[in-house]
């Protein structure tokens, strides 16, 4: 249990959930995680598994799982996991909220445009909002290797205070940001970033192409940041550059893979018609192509990311991209 003797919760039970409530669960801490699939709420409580998401793990003990958001009532502090497209919807179905709502989600919400902390802060006002972002792969976390992330608060020091000590582990290393809008953006930029790197190693452009494209994608979420108010130090560590490294560089990450897809050929429709995990930079693509250009923000990468989603073909993409107008590496054009 935490210092207070409640359990602390964990808001969906895909692969990250169950990842953060395994390491969450490693020094014996009691961990309420919510699923939406009923039978998959009996498998965690009865077999100690999760087949459907991360089905290499034996569950801890002290997790337990349920399907009613009521029961976080017994919560003070909820990772809150759940695909971004889907948090306002979850949040807004609780009747009462933990005072610390950590967001582990990574995206940027279709139609309204809000970074994850403005629609946690729209549907729980009364709580805390702090962030957990950085180069971590669900399977990797459950296991107990080694990671550390920047977790950006909200509510300052204080809250810093409450909810380090509940998320530090040897092998789980978290440094300290009242950066929040910069850890959400890198979250989300990279996941597209990620899905470009993809479609550089489907179509067999090189360790050379993806290693530029890595560099020329940071330089954009480093303008985009920047344009809304991120600090470059934020974006610079573990939550920009950091998860940025890994995510481009590893069919484990779900954005790369479908990146890879596009790259070797096959349809954006069918590929998003049939993942059962959600790549989350194919939803992020459109609304930040449209956030750039009301900043006046040059985003070329994540453009064209965005126009392979819509149907175009990778290579010819590729080549629009590589047909650019030569300029000076810093420069940002309108």
């Amino acid at each position: 249990m935490s210092a207070n003797g409640k359990p602390v919760g964990v808001l969906g039970a895909g692969a990250w959930g169950t990842a953060l409530a395994q390491m969450l669960a490693s020094d014996g801490r009691d961990v309420l995680i919510w699923a939406l699939e009923p039978e998959l709420v009996e498998e965690i409580n009865s077999r100690r598994t999760n087949s459907l998401y991360l089905p290499s793990v034996s569950l801890y003990p002290s997790i337990a799982a349920t399907g009613e958001l009521g029961d976080f009532a017994a919560c003070d502090t909820a990772l809150v996991v759940t695909p971004a497209q889907h948090l306002g919807r979850v949040l807004g179905g609780m009747a009462s909220h933990p005072r610390d709502l950590i967001l582990c989600s990574k995206g940027i919400e279709a139609g309204s445009g809000r970074l994850m902390n403005d629609v946690a802060k729209a549907a729980a006002p009364a709580s805390d909002i702090a962030i957990l972002s950085g180069p971590t792969f669900a399977h990797e976390v459950a296991a107990g290797l080694p990671t550390a992330v920047t977790l950006a608060c909200g509510g300052g020091k204080g809250q810093w205070a409450r909810i380090a000590p509940i998320i530090a582990r040897p092998q789980f290393r978290p440094y300290y940001s009242d950066d929040i809008v910069g850890a959400e953006i890198g979250g989300a930029v990279k996941n597209v970033l990620a899905i470009a790197c993809g479609v550089v190693d489907g179509l067999g452009l090189g360790q050379n192409a993806r290693a530029a494209l890595i560099a020329r994608g940071y330089a954009e979420m480093l303008r985009f940041g920047e344009a809304l108010g991120a600090r470059r130090e934020t974006l610079a560590g573990l939550c920009g550059l950091g998860d940025l490294v890994l995510t481009c560089s590893s069919t484990a990450s779900r954005n790369f893979s479908l990146g890879k897809a596009l790259g070797e050929g096959k349809s954006s429709v069918e590929l998003m018609a049939d993942r059962r995990t959600v790549a989350e930079g194919a939803h992020t693509a459109p609304v930040l192509v449209e956030l750039a250009a009301q900043h006046g923000v040059a985003m070329p990468i994540v453009t064209a990311v965005d126009h392979l989603l819509r149907g175009a073909a990778a290579a010819e993409v590729v080549t629009r991209l590589l047909a650019r107008p030569l300029t000076t590496e810093q420069e940002n054009p309108a």
